[in-house]
């Protein structure tokens, strides 16, 4: 498999990605072979046969199945292409666009624009081509964020009280953000891992929960009545958006929250495919009901490339469990390696709470062998797939010629923040909107209706294991 699609580490020498399809897959060849020899009294007549039909695998079919991690180029992803989109902008529906911060910094650094004019020369091409609205996942990340520090602070102080043994109250919280890392952990991990996952869903599906189940009723539209699509560095997403637990029913129609996934590198090829100019074309005004852009048109969020979800917790649990107000960067100390830091934060000369920041498979490995040891000493961990994080994804835009990964790794984190203000998820007034209109506050029943979702260990088949003996 390519490294440049899903998940970038899988080739690590213990883990199995392949599916081809496999002798593991859920969907199976009709026949092994166009064509079959037949013994005909002493000779041998090579009949062909007209080509079979190419075997056709849902992205339903792969998370169901136990054959290999994520999954792999040979999977056919229909209905997560950048045909599909453009057909259905044609179809009738109103079709919402939801970008991702890491999509926006690797087109700007691609174009050599700032993150906020990409935002709105995307905004007006996607317009001109039928798109009902274009929003920004950074609002949805905000609510995201919310819910993960209300979800920290609970089980920390329900584990302080009962230990790991009460339900709800495991440490260290698992960040649940990157599918890449959910797919390992319920195929490869199971049961004894999902419960350090932290429950709430990712940025991606919260926004499509936000659209599907209460935006609907502001554009006047029936969730089904929208295409909603989003733009993310991940291939691994296209799965995500799939997953049965974020499908829901309107009378008696199966709706999903997100419907497609695009990646950066299609929208590049969409915007190529074009034949514009896109460092020239004309801007258009942001949308601002979803998205994060203050009233002098400029943007807003939280630092951190993968989502800034340890930097945050961190931050809200000093203050709310231990009255501690930090101020200033973090002061992160880098472990085995750039992808692998931590900090603490001391009362007393004590150390009360322990975060870690682990990017790669390599990293992953080793923090997962201390959980099941029970000597892992950390209280949360920011838990990515890819080397680098979300910048790095598989599938944003590839290094220029002569130009190394690492480089562009550095040049994606200086666009990231370039001219994005830093602020508080608890401050964002979309955020507070929908939870005065919706959900509540963080944690409630609709919040947690909504906004959190549930893991499930897929059994590894004898198949399988007899392969991998």
């Amino acid at each position: 498999m390519s490294s440049s699609r899903f998940s970038p580490a899988l080739q690590a020498s213990d883990l199995n990605d392949f599916i081809a399809p496999s002798q593991d897959c859920v969907v199976s060849l009709n026949k092994n072979s166009a064509a079959s020899r037949l013994p005909i009294k002493k000779k041998e007549v090579l009949v062909t046969k007209p080509p079979e039909e190419s075997v056709k695998i849902s992205l339903k079919d792969c998370l169901a199945c136990s054959g290999c991690i994520t999954s792999a180029e040979t999977v056919m992803l229909e209905k997560q292409s950048l045909d599909d989109f453009v057909t259905r902008i044609n179809s009738g529906k109103a079709v919402i666009v939801s970008v991702s911060p890491q999509s926006r910094a690797s087109l700007a650094a691609f174009f050599g624009l700032s993150q906020s004019q990409v935002f709105r020369k995307l905004t007006a091409l996607f317009k001109s081509m039928g798109v009902k609205a274009v929003y920004d996942t950074s609002s949805s990340r905000d609510l995201a964020l919310i819910e993960a520090c209300n979800e920290f602070v609970s089980r920390y102080q329900l584990n302080q009280l009962s230990g790991d043994k009460e339900a709800g109250a495991s440490l260290p919280v698992l960040s649940s953000a990157c599918p890449g890392w959910i797919c390992y952990a319920e195929k490869t991990l199971g049961s004894y891992i999902l419960p350090y996952i932290s429950s709430v869903k990712s940025p991606q599906q919260v926004i499509g929960a936000a659209i599907k189940h209460h935006m609907v009723e502001k554009l006047g539209l029936k969730p089904y009545d929208i295409y909603h699509v989003t733009v993310m560095p991940c291939y691994d997403k296209k799965l995500e958006a799939v997953r049965d637990d974020f499908v829901f029913s309107v009378e008696d129609k199966e709706i999903t929250e997100v419907d497609s996934v695009l990646t950066t590198g299609e929208v590049l090829d969409l915007i190529q495919s074009k034949s514009i100019d896109f460092k020239t074309m004309e801007e258009s005004p942001l949308d601002r009901l979803l998205t994060n852009v203050d009233e002098d048109g400029s943007l807003y969020g939280v630092s951190g490339g993968s989502g800034g979800y340890a930097e945050t917790i961190f931050r809200y649990a000093a203050r709310a469990l231990f009255n501690r107000e930090i101020e200033g960067p973090l002061d992160f100390k880098v472990l085995r390696n750039s992808d692998f830091r931590e900090v603490t934060l001391e009362v007393e000369g004590r150390p009360v709470l322990k975060f870690a920041l682990c990017y790669g498979f390599r990293n992953l490995q080793n923090f997962v062998r201390k959980i099941k040891m029970g000597k892992c000493e950390y209280h949360y961990i920011e838990v990515m797939a890819c080397p680098s994080g979300c910048l790095n994804g598989g599938g944003q835009i590839k290094p220029a010629k002569g130009q190394s990964p690492k480089d562009l790794i550095r040049q994606l984190e200086d666009v990231y923040m370039q001219d994005v203000s830093i602020s508080s998820p608890f401050d964002n007034p979309i955020a507070k909107t929908l939870y005065d209109d919706w959900l509540v506050q963080p944690g409630s029943d609709n919040a947690k209706r909504y906004l959190h979702t549930q893991y499930h260990p897929v059994v590894k088949s004898v198949t399988s294991q007899l392969q991998n003996w």
